[in-house]
């Protein structure tokens, strides 16, 4: 019965975001003369109407630890990529932020277009020391615009209980320009599986690390460093979730 009502609630939540979505990127389209703070603004609203939808159809809620770590100036985020959720739930918990992204994500009609008006960095994975520059230098722009920068260092959403090879774009980043990086890790997976259509209900714990100083580190030093944190933590959360259950 519960598989049952989570397909109902999940498939109520698809419709909502169906409907809602292309007439709120026509919004978005037509205030493309606003600032990139601005637009930012308003395209966050969309995550944020999502993300109550998500909680109040479909019980999918959230705590937060580590708040307090969250630095007063723009950073830089590496996180964990287990769902679609985080892509929502990073733009109410963190700053104005951008991303850095595969560049086929901004052809994807209304989605691709809303987030195209977000200042992202798009980039062409395979294009190697081209793909590192570009970051270095679009990430100081948006750095110096007051945005952060959102990273999934392992490029894709991985299921739980496993993890990918860590990119050094990240660290790359944070070391080229002496920002320092935010570690993130949660358990969203669990409820909102990787290409899943169903969402379980229950609470995702986002932990958030302290923030780590680059100077004096090689790109290759911190993303160990980041990865060696991002992977216990997950394992600490699910661990805890586990004798919590």
């Amino acid at each position: 019965m519960s598989s049952i009502l989570a397909t109902v609630r999940s498939t109520i939540y698809a419709l909502l975001q169906i409907i809602i979505t292309p007439p709120y990127a026509l919004i978005i389209l037509a205030a493309f003369l606003l600032s990139p703070l601005s637009r930012y603004r308003l395209i966050s609203g969309w995550a944020h109407l999502m993300l109550f939808l998500i909680r109040f159809i479909c019980g999918v809620r959230y705590r937060v630890l580590g708040a307090e770590h969250i630095p007063r100036t723009p950073s830089i985020i590496l996180s964990k990529h287990q769902s679609a959720w985080e892509t929502l739930a990073f733009q109410k918990i963190f700053p104005p932020q951008v991303w850095v992204l595969k560049k086929e994500l901004l052809r994807i009609p209304f989605f691709g277009w809303g987030l195209a008006m977000t200042n992202p960095i798009a980039i062409d994975r395979g294009s190697g020391k081209t793909a590192l520059r570009q970051i270095v230098r679009q990430g100081k722009e948006r750095l110096k615009q007051g945005f952060w920068i959102v990273i999934f260092p392992e490029g894709t959403r991985i299921t739980p209980g496993e993890k990918s090879k860590y990119g050094i774009g990240g660290a790359w980043l944070s070391t080229h320009t002496g920002v320092s990086v935010v570690p993130v890790a949660h358990n969203a997976g669990n409820l909102w599986g990787k290409n899943s259509f169903i969402k379980l209900p229950g609470t995702i714990t986002v932990s958030i690390g302290a923030p780590i100083d680059p100077i004096g580190m090689k790109p290759d030093e911190l993303n160990v460093k980041i990865e060696n944190w991002i992977e216990s933590e997950v394992a600490r959360i699910n661990d805890w979730n586990i004798r919590k259950e």
